[in-house]
């Protein structure tokens, strides 16, 4: 199997991983109580870090159509990449999904779905916006410097439980596209859906301007180079 295919289906057992576990983390503290948005947050954060450790080391472990929206400005992915790891994290979402089903109703999977909660529509809006921009920068950082060696993952799924924590109920702490369009697929839930389809992938553009202007002092892009 070539190198490429690999980090596609790296790409979609880990996205899979991600959406399937963390979507089982929500039907859990169903019956949790006052503890449910602990199990929720560290559900979806121990769902990332297992997908980390699974598979990142084959594919970089992006997960998320924002995260390599990120990379490709880094210059870190090309634009033929990008659109195969899309596809690829859209698949597996999807399929998790669907499996999710198994053990609940169509309703409970559209649950899932990130939805505005406790925040209107633009308050998601750009709540999404800079925690996606949040979690861009951490990931573009902890994932060049070697003084974090190790603790990379553990850094990156620290900072998705923090998220969690922080926009769950505002929002349902997305930050991810493709997280949002698998479950609102599986789940017939489409309501305000272009918030999770627009502001993450402007959050990463923030987010990937934020890690340049303050690790190199500038900002720019070549666009010669993203499309290649």
């Amino acid at each position: 199997m070539s190198t490429d295919v690999r980090k596609i289906l790296a790409e979609f057992l880990g996205t899979f991983i991600l959406v399937f576990v963390g979507g089982l983390a929500i039907l859990s503290s169903g019956a949790a109580g006052d503890s449910s948005l602990v199990i929720i947050a560290f559900g979806w954060g121990l769902a990332l870090l297992a997908a980390l450790y699974a598979v990142g080391e084959v594919s970089g472990g992006h997960f998320n159509p924002a995260v390599t929206l990120g990379a490709l400005f880094d210059n870190r992915v090309d634009t033929t990449t990008l659109i195969f790891y899309w596809i690829a994290q859209v698949g597996g979402g999807v399929i998790a999904g669907y499996l999710l089903l198994i053990a609940s109703s169509q309703e409970q999977v559209g649950q899932m779905a990130t939805v505005p909660g406790g925040a209107g529509t633009m308050e998601t809006f750009f709540i999404e916006l800079a925690l996606t921009a949040l979690f861009v920068m951490v990931i573009l950082k902890v994932t060049t410097s070697e003084e974090f060696g190790g603790s990379a993952l553990m850094a990156i799924s620290l900072t998705y439980v923090g998220i969690h924590f922080a926009a769950y109920p505002l929002t349902g702490a997305s930050v991810n596209p493709a997280r949002t369009l698998a479950t609102a697929i599986a789940g017939a839930q489409g309501t305000d859906i272009w918030i999770y389809l627009t502001a993450p992938f402007i959050g990463a553009i923030v987010g990937w301007g934020l890690y340049k202007l303050v690790t190199t002092g500038e900002v720019g892009v070549k666009v010669d180079e993203l499309i290649d």
